[in-house]
């Protein structure tokens, strides 16, 4: 997927997110990438964009941190809600830990403890099971989804895997003890909420859902995942697994999102800046070299979070537009800038060193 050659500028895709606008056959977007890259940001901005050439655009964040909430400055919950500002915008927030209490009935939850215990992931399985149910019911015309950091993602693809092995242990329980649970449940009058019949039904019932799911996630027509990242070697690093991991999985990803870039360009004086800006370039470059087929979008640092619907759509006009500085190092604006800013420190350093000379002639 990511191919090592060196192409010429000229053939390099567009340094933008345009080309997911312009697929208007995708249903499912996901972005993901190491914790703290500003993941939610970007998913946010995404759905934003999305809202303006989409019919309904829903966007579910399954990081247990939720930030979708502080991202828009409005309260989310399990429920798809209309996000202010917009006619055909929502956003949910899901908690797999939480949303498997709302699964099991109270007969059936020592049953999903012992199947929880036993598969690690298959509560999570599960609940991401019940939350596509409920999504396809609603029919959106795309669904962005802002998922916990890589770990957490590449487990969510493998939810089809993990309730085959719940399947296999429901199976093996049955066999194993069947009779006896049966006992059990007429014994302590459970009646049919522990019947090993009625929870095979519906884990496959789950299980099928997931691989509906899963073939259309395998659909590049339908499906993209994009990768956010920073410029620092664990960041590329992450990516790297998780364009490898996606690989395996047979899902498109052709998006790179690198976050928080000190362009060089830009009027710069402070030292550490100007280090930083070196050690970011060397990882860029390698971002190019390495996925030379993608579209890699560049996003500065900014001075403040984007929070809100406001500052969202106005930081959105550098995912379609390559980021460029207001001020270019050695115009004429950029010298008179810098001229204009030395005057003024000197003044405050010539105010304070006056003020220190009064306070010891007063002492």
């Amino acid at each position: 997927m990511a191919s090592a050659a060196v192409v010429d500028a000229g053939d390099a895709p567009e340094p933008t997110v345009r080309n997911l606008l312009d697929q208007d056959s995708l249903k499912w977007v996901f972005v993901g990438g190491k914790g703290g890259v500003g993941k939610t940001t970007c998913s946010s901005i995404l759905s934003v964009l999305l809202a303006s050439v989409r019919q309904s655009v829903l966007v579910i964040s399954t990081d247990p941190a939720h930030n979708l909430s502080d991202a828009f400055q409005q309260r989310f919950t399990k429920f798809p809600t209309l996000v202010r500002g917009f006619s055909n915008l929502y956003a949910m927030e899901i908690d797999p830990k939480v949303e498997n209490d709302d699964l099991s009935g109270e007969g059936m939850e020592g049953f999903l403890s012992e199947l929880t215990n036993a598969i690690p992931g298959v509560d999570e399985a599960m609940s991401f099971a019940e939350m596509l149910k409920l999504v396809q019911t609603m029919d959106y015309s795309v669904v962005v989804f802002d998922t916990a950091p890589t770990g957490h993602t590449l487990r969510l693809l493998q939810f089809p895997a993990t309730l085959e092995k719940g399947l296999e242990k429901v199976m093996e329980l049955k066999n194993r003890f069947g009779g006896l649970l049966d006992q059990a449940t007429r014994l302590f009058g459970l009646g049919d909420d522990l019947n090993e019949d009625a929870m095979l039904g519906r884990l496959e019932g789950m299980k099928d859902v997931i691989e509906q799911v899963n073939k259309q996630f395998k659909d590049p027509d339908l499906t993209t995942f994009v990768c956010v990242c920073i410029p620092e070697f664990l960041s590329l690093y992450e990516t790297e697994r998780l364009v490898q991991e996606l690989a395996k999985f047979e899902i498109d990803s052709h998006n790179i999102i690198i976050n928080q870039v000190i362009f060089d360009e830009e009027a710069v004086e402070s030292k550490l800046l100007k280090a930083r800006i070196k050690m970011q370039q060397k990882y860029i470059d390698q971002f190019h070299m390495l996925y030379d087929d993608f579209n890699i979008t560049k996003l500065p640092l900014l001075p403040e979070e984007v929070c809100g619907v406001q500052a969202l759509q106005n930081f959105s006009r550098h995912f379609l537009t390559p980021y460029k500085p207001a001020l270019k190092r050695g115009t004429v604006e950029e010298l008179e800038s810098r001229v204009s800013i030395l005057k003024s420190a000197l003044q405050e350093a010539e105010a304070e060193l006056d003020r220190v000379r009064k306070g010891k002639q007063a002492a």
